[in-house]
C-alpha cells in the first residue's frame, strides 16, 4: 500500500513531469528526425533507381533501331546487352513490338506472346510509364522504343527491376535509428532525473520552511530567490506568517481582554459580598445600596456574555443570514424611535435625513444590531445637548447610511483600531460611559455578512462619522 502511494505521489510530482517533458523534447524529434531521413533516402534511392533505368532504357532504345532488332532478334550484342541489364538490376526486361507481341523477354517466358496493358498503350503514344510498388519492392517502367523522330514509335521495352537493396538499407538504417534512439532515450532519463532533481531543490526548501510551522513559528522569514515563482512563494508564505503572528498576537490579546472584561464585575462583587458578609448589623439601607451595585455588575457581566455571543454568531458563515427585502425607511425610523429616550437624557437631537425611499435586501436582525451600535455609540461619546444625524441615500446599485455625531471625536492614532475586539479609544472614562469594547467589532462583523462596506471619519473635539454602503440585492 505504502509502495503504491509512493508511486502515485512521484507520478503526481514535479520531477517526474519535468523528467517527462525532456524526454518528449528529446525523443519526439530524434524520432521525427530519423523518420524523415529515411523517408528522404528511400525517395532518393528510388529517385535515382528510377533514373539510372531510363538511361538504360534509352541506351537500348537506341540500339534496337540502330541494328534494326525489332525485326531481327539475332544480335548476339544487344541480346548480352539486354541479359545484363537484367542482371544489372535484379530484373526483368522484355521487349513488345507495334503489334503488342513479346520479342524478346530475359526470362524467356512470356516470348512470342501479347502483352496488353495501359502503360504500353501510353508507350505508344510517346508516354514514360514508371510505377514504384513499395509493398512488393520492385519498379515497373514501359519507356517507348523511337528513333532521332520522336513522333515514330518502334515498340516499347518494358522493364521490372528490384529494389531489394533500397529495401535491405531502409531496415538497417530503420535498426541503427532504434540504437540511437535508445541511447539517447537512456541520456534523457538520466539528464532528466539529474536535472530534475537540481530545478526541483529549491521547492523542496520551501516545503521544508513550511513543515517547520508544525513545530512553532519560523523565527526569521524564509528566502528561496532561485527562480521567480519560488521568491514568490516565499513572499506570499511571509505575509502568512506575519499575518498569523498577528493573528496569534490579537487571539492572545482578545483572550486576555476577554479575561480582564469577565473577571472585573466579578470581582467588584466578591467585595461588595465579602464586605456584607464581614460586617455584622449591617443597616438595611447598606444592604439595599451594596445589593442595587452588586444588581449593576451582574447587568455588565450580562452585557459583555450577549456581546460576545453576538459576536460569535456573527463569526459564523453568511449563510446563517436571514434575508428579506426590507424597507430602510421604515427600519431606520424604528431604531431611532427605541434610542430616542436613551438620548432625551442627556437632550441629544436624533435626526433622520431619508433623500429617497430605499428598499433593500437585509437581515434585519443583523442590519438593526450594526446600525444601533453606531447610533448609540453617537449617544454615548457626545456632548450634552448635541446631535446625532443619520441620513440615507441610494444609487442603482447600493444604499448608504452615515451616522454623525457632535461628540468628542477619536484620536488619529486610534482611528484604525476602533473595530477590534474590546479596544477602547478612552479607557479611563469607559467604565463611567458603559459599554464592553465589542460593539463596532459586532458592527462591521454584520456589515461584512451583508458584503457591505464601513468607513469612519473623525477628528478630535469635532464629532465623528461613519459612512455604511450595502447591496441593496444581496447575492450569496
Amino acid at each position: 500500500m505504502k509502495k503504491t502511494q509512493k508511486k502515485s505521489k512521484f507520478f503526481k510530482s514535479l520531477r517526474f513531469r519535468i523528467m517527462f517533458i525532456l524526454f518528449i523534447l528529446g525523443i519526439v524529434p530524434s524520432v521525427i528526425v530519423a523518420a524523415s531521413i529515411i523517408g528522404t533516402y528511400e525517395e532518393r534511392a528510388v529517385s535515382v533507381r528510377i533514373s539510372n533505368v531510363k538511361n538504360q532504357c534509352d541506351i537500348i532504345s537506341n540500339m534496337l533501331i540502330n541494328e534494326g532488332y525489332m525485326s531481327d532478334q539475332s544480335s548476339v550484342s544487344i541480346n548480352s546487352k539486354l541479359e545484363m541489364f537484367s542482371s544489372v538490376y535484379s530484373g526483368r526486361v522484355m521487349v513488345v513490338d507495334l503489334d503488342f507481341r513479346v520479342i524478346k523477354d530475359t526470362y524467356n517466358l512470356d516470348e512470342g506472346k501479347t502483352l496488353i496493358s495501359e502503360d504500353v498503350i501510353k508507350c505508344y503514344r510517346g508516354e514514360v510509364s514508371t510505377q514504384y510498388n513499395e509493398k512488393s519492392q520492385f519498379i515497373e517502367m514501359a519507356f517507348p522504343i523511337q528513333g532521332e523522330d520522336a513522333s515514330k514509335i518502334y515498340g516499347v521495352i518494358y522493364v521490372n527491376v528490384s529494389t531489394n537493396e533500397i529495401a535491405s538499407n531502409i531496415e538497417l538504417l530503420e535498426q541503427r535509428e532504434i540504437l540511437i534512439l535508445g541511447i539517447i532515450a537512456v541520456l534523457v532519463i538520466v539528464l532528466g532525473y539529474v536535472l530534475s532533481s537540481l530545478l526541483v531543490k529549491p521547492f523542496a526548501r520551501v516545503t521544508k520552511a513550511i513543515e517547520d510551522l508544525t513545530d512553532g513559528y519560523q523565527k526569521d522569514e524564509i528566502s528561496v530567490p532561485d527562480y521567480t515563482e519560488t521568491e514568490l512563494i516565499t513572499e506570499a508564505f511571509n505575509k502568512m506568517l506575519s499575518r498569523m503572528k498577528v493573528l496569534d498576537e490579537s487571539r492572545q490579546e482578545f483572550v486576555s481582554n476577554v479575561s480582564h472584561e469577565l473577571k472585573t464585575p466579578m470581582t467588584s462583587m466578591k467585595v461588595l459580598a465579602d464586605s456584607l458578609v464581614g460586617q455584622k448589623n449591617v443597616p438595611e439601607e447598606l444592604y439595599q445600596e451594596f445589593l442595587q451595585d452588586i444588581t449593576v455588575e451582574i447587568d455588565r457581566e450580562n452585557k459583555i456574555i450577549t456581546d460576545l455571543l453576538s459576536l460569535v454568531k456573527l463569526d459564523k458563515k453568511a449563510s446563517d443570514l436571514t434575508v428579506e427585502h426590507l424597507n430602510i425607511n421604515e427600519l431606520l425610523e424604528a431604531i431611532l424611535k427605541r434610542l430616542r429616550p436613551i438620548a432625551d437624557k442627556r437632550n441629544i437631537d436624533l435626526i433622520l435625513d431619508s433623500f429617497r425611499p430605499v428598499d433593500a435586501d437585509v437581515d434585519e436582525v443583523k442590519f438593526t444590531l450594526a446600525i444601533s451600535n453606531l447610533v448609540e455609540n453617537g449617544i454615548k461619546y457626545n456632548v450634552d445637548d448635541g446631535w446625532v444625524r443619520v441620513s440615507l441615500d441610494a444609487d442603482y446599485k447600493y444604499f448608504y447610511v452615515t451616522v454623525a455625531d457632535s461628540g468628542m471625536g477619536i484620536p488619529e492614532e486610534s482611528i484604525e483600531r476602533i473595530f477590534e475586539r474590546f479596544y477602547r479609544v478612552d479607557k479611563s472614562h469607559s467604565r463611567e460611559i458603559g459599554g464592553t469594547g465589542l460593539g463596532l467589532a459586532i458592527t462591521k462583523s454584520a456589515v461584512l455578512m451583508h458584503h457591505g462596506v464601513i468607513k469612519v471619519f473623525s477628528k478630535e473635539d469635532e464629532g465623528t462619522t461613519f459612512s455604511v454602503r450595502i447591496p441593496l440585492s444581496y447575492i450569496p
